[in-house]
């Protein structure tokens, strides 16, 4: 009766069961997976906030497909502030970006049309292409390349059925940028091919340190029709304030095509709602405090993390360029697995093997950077007792 394009179980793993054990016995638990910056504590300015939906036009419903100008004016100027320019035209307001993948893959995909994706990265890729039937094809990000992209690797990875290359810029978890000298070959590489690029740049403003090297998608050249997707979720620190953008760039004539249709869709489902729009203008202004808060929460945690893992240390961090979370380098006597549901039964921290981002190896533990300092300092206390020194 059911598609399969929904999971044919949906039996939750072992990790899941206990931790729903754990919650239901009332066990304490430190969460290393937060991922909700609004749940952690975070200083935000919730009068201007809360203001900024106070607006009166909202009364009124004046549907527009690519979202209101104003937002659209907003979003390019932020963008442009941080380097990289953004044309209001140019820009699809969605829902989020996870809509906005589904809005794009209507657009670049036929069913049964194959779109490739980054190993390891964040588990969402496959389940959102299962729900517009596109297979998700993945290419590796090759660990002694810092986790960069090996343009023949991609290149064996590519059929006639292939439609786009997705990146994340920086990747979640690696936390590593896409770099000017492959962002240029990734351009020659698609445009020869008649593949779109798609550029989840959601972190892109999350970076540790300044590198010359680090860019973003929209800075171009556009030798191939290139989407850019953000949102407030991560830029602004408000994922319950439902906004994305799509970021459409190209070759002209591929560009004006690629933005009719995706008005299309977008008039199809109209997502966003007036208050959000009316209110982003309001909430981009105010978005260099909250990342100030976020920027120094996921600061402090990572200088822990990399205090309380010295080089004598049973593991390691991979320490990361940007984002909000690091990556624990484990010793391979269990699974990734194993690692996780011991730490989670015998020391309360629920933390995510590498094993859900698809690494190529066992050997890694994902950790948010988001806890409550005090929190993230205890599960380090317990974690230095399993790999202290030896």
């Amino acid at each position: 009766m059911f598609s399969r394009r929904t999971p044919a179980s949906l039996a939750p793993n072992r990790l899941s069961l206990l931790l729903a054990e754990r919650k239901a016995a009332g066990a304490p638990v430190i969460d290393l997976t937060v991922s909700n910056p609004t749940g952690v504590g975070l200083d935000y300015p919730r009068e201007e906030i809360l203001a900024a939906l106070r607006d009166a036009r909202s009364l009124s419903y004046e549907p527009t497909a690519r979202g209101l100008l104003e937002a659209r004016e907003a979003i390019a100027e932020w963008h442009a502030g941080q380097g990289a320019p953004a044309l209001p035209d140019s820009l699809i307001l969605a829902g989020s970006t996870s809509e906005a993948y589904g809005w794009l893959f209507k657009l670049l995909c036929e069913p049964g049309d194959e779109v490739l994706a980054p190993r390891p990265s964040y588990p969402l890729f496959e389940c959102l292409a299962d729900l517009d039937a596109v297979r998700m094809v993945q290419y590796a990000l090759v660990e002694e390349f810092a986790w960069g992209i090996d343009l023949a690797e991609l290149e064996s990875r590519v059929r006639p059925n292939t439609r786009a290359i997705i990146l994340v810029n920086p990747n979640n978890p690696t936390g590593t940028y896409v770099k000017r000298d492959i962002w240029l070959k990734l351009q020659e590489f698609a445009a020869y091919r008649g593949l779109a690029i798609v550029s989840d740049e959601v972190f892109f403003d999350y970076a540790w340190g300044p590198d010359p090297r680090r860019v973003s998608s929209l800075q171009g050249p556009h030798l191939a029709l290139t989407f850019t997707l953000s949102g407030l979720s991560k830029i602004a620190g408000l994922p319950q304030m439902k906004l994305g953008w799509i970021h459409v760039a190209g070759p002209e004539p591929l560009k004006r095509e690629a933005l009719d249709r995706l008005e299309w869709i977008a008039d199809s489902y109209l997502p966003v709602s007036a208050p959000i729009q009316h209110a982003a203008a309001r909430w981009l202004e105010l978005t260099p405090r909250i990342q100030h808060s976020i920027r120094l929460r996921t600061g402090e945690n990572l200088d822990s993390l990399q205090q309380a893992v010295g080089l004598e240390s049973g593991c390691r961090v991979r320490t990361p360029e940007g984002g909000w979370c690091a990556m624990l380098e484990v010793p391979r006597i269990h699974s990734d697995e194993e690692w996780a549901l011991m730490l989670l039964e015998n020391h309360s921290i629920w933390m995510q093997p590498g094993y859900f981002y698809d690494f190529q190896r066992e050997g890694f533990l994902v950790a948010s950077l988001l806890p409550e300092p005090e929190s993230f300092r205890t599960a380090l206390d317990r974690l230095s007792v399993i790999f202290g020194p030896h």
